[in-house]
């Protein structure tokens, strides 16, 4: 495995974004990995699940979002850019990528809104051989709010889209996200008291390790599929 980076050290603009890439021999697939509001790029979370996809022969690309970048460099904490600014750092990071693999864009929460929210552009999914969309705890509405639905790129989606979700997840549990009306080229994949990272509580006999390593094997499933 072999892994490089490209560190901002000039100006961040809306569409730029530091990257990491992380390459195996014989890859079978790139995944394009996207944070969630809080953890960069470089947060262990996501680290283990770049390490997990290596070892499922699937090149990984993972980058921070400008705001993430902005507080790296001065220590400031900073919320998520607005929706669009997410938006058009994700396709530009899409549109920078050369690639002879079957790439599938994604990511942790916010990432994987983001990912299904450009899914629904067909001709950039297209141009960019993009084959699917990975959620790793889709953000269904934000916390305690349960009319702020955020369906919209679950409906309009143009590709198939695997979602990774606890079952007890406060931004949406198996109950809620039962009684939503998506697209059909949408699967769930329920994990057993898992909360919004899949992590079950003690008494459930589940372990976060568990349920991380059944996650990452579910998306090396669906790329087998979709590829």
């Amino acid at each position: 495995m072999t892994e490089c980076s490209d560190k901002i050290n000039s100006m961040i603009d809306k569409t730029t974004a530091s990257q990491l890439l992380s390459t195996v021999d014989d890859a079978k697939a790139l995944v394009i990995f996207a944070h969630g509001a809080g953890a960069d790029m470089e947060h262990g979370y996501i680290s283990e699940i770049n390490r997990l996809l290596n070892n499922q022969k699937i090149n990984v690309l993972r980058f921070n979002f400008p705001y993430m970048d902005k507080r790296k460099l001065d220590g400031k904490r900073r919320p998520p850019d607005k929706m669009p600014s997410l938006i058009a750092c994700y396709q530009s990071v899409l549109a920078s990528v050369t690639s002879s693999l079957p790439i599938f864009i994604g990511g942790k929460s916010m990432g994987g809104r983001v990912a299904a929210t450009i899914a629904s552009d067909k001709d950039l999914m297209m141009d960019n051989q993009v084959k699917g969309v990975i959620c790793l705890g889709y953000p269904f509405h934000p916390v305690k709010k349960l009319d702020k639905l955020r369906l919209t790129p679950l409906q309009e989606t143009r590709l198939p889209v695997l979602i990774l979700q606890g079952d007890r997840d406060a931004l949406g549990s198996k109950n809620e996200i039962e009684s939503y009306e998506i697209s059909p080229k949408c699967q769930v994949h329920y994990f057993n008291d898992g909360d919004h990272d899949l992590k079950p509580r003690v008494k459930s006999g589940f372990t976060l390790e568990q349920h991380r390593n059944s996650a990452v094997l579910k998306m090396k499933e669906f790329i087998d599929v979709c590829r």
